[in-house]
């Protein structure tokens, strides 16, 4: 794990010698973001829409034959989360169970008003994974707990960012949209500390899955920032061959 984090503070610096990017690469780049993004991460949890016509939905406004108005809220409702990840970035705004709540929000804008930014007030069960996440009387509790964590450890920054993701997934105080939120925040994390997006995509899926249950049961969180660390990896040198 050390080697890769050196790895990638490495790639880091080298990004960060050819800032500021030119402002045609970076809304080029801003707007593959958008894509990728939200396609995986609307796969990742069963939404059908493909890569293209997860674009056609966010570019062109168009509606895709024979998709639910689901689906579409979904690839759209996602986009306006990630402006919102920019917008708190933009204006330095601190990481609160508010900003959570927001992101959570949107995600479900249109979907389930009842409860879009409202924590869970009944059980669930993550299907496949051994952990069960806490009785809903805990939630607010073991919320409060990760904020205060959050605000107080001095891990490296992509460890901290992984970590709170996949804490904030075993606490699992939404009902619905906890995976995407928790993708959010894991970005958001990473760009506020100067580090690009990463997108986790579908094909990893089990891996991601298995990762996070293990971290949950075990508290063995290696595997789990081994895979966000090589995405952001490989999303650093991505940029590099742009910049």
């Amino acid at each position: 794990m050390e080697k890769l984090l050196k790895e990638i503070d490495e790639l880091k610096k080298q990004l960060d010698e050819k800032r500021p990017l030119p402002p045609e690469t970076l809304q080029n780049l801003k707007e593959h973001l958008l894509v990728e993004w939200t396609y995986h991460s609307n796969a990742i949890e069963g939404n059908t829409l493909t890569l293209a016509e997860t674009k056609v939905v966010l570019e062109d406004g168009i509606t895709v034959g024979g998709k639910t108005m689901r689906e579409h809220l979904e690839a759209i409702n996602h986009k306006e989360a990630i402006l919102y990840l920019e917008e708190v970035i933009r204006r330095g705004e601190q990481l609160t169970q508010h900003t959570i709540k927001t992101i959570h929000s949107l995600i479900l804008r249109g979907i389930d008003r009842q409860n879009a930014g409202t924590y869970r007030k009944t059980n669930v069960v993550i299907s496949g994974a051994e952990h069960r996440p806490p009785d809903p009387v805990m939630v607010q509790e073991q919320m409060d707990d990760l904020m205060v964590w959050y605000e107080d450890n001095d891990h490296h920054p992509v460890l901290r960012a992984a970590i709170l993701h996949s804490a904030f997934v075993k606490i699992h105080p939404f009902m619905d949209g906890n995976g995407r939120t928790a993708r959010l925040l894991l970005n958001l994390e990473l760009m506020r500390s100067g580090y690009v997006p990463i997108v986790i995509h579908n094909h990893e899926r089990l891996a991601y899955y298995r990762a996070l249950d293990q971290s949950h049961t075990t508290g063995d969180h290696s595997d789990f920032v081994e895979i966000v660390g090589s995405n952001l990896k490989e999303a650093l040198q991505f940029y590099l061959e742009f910049a």
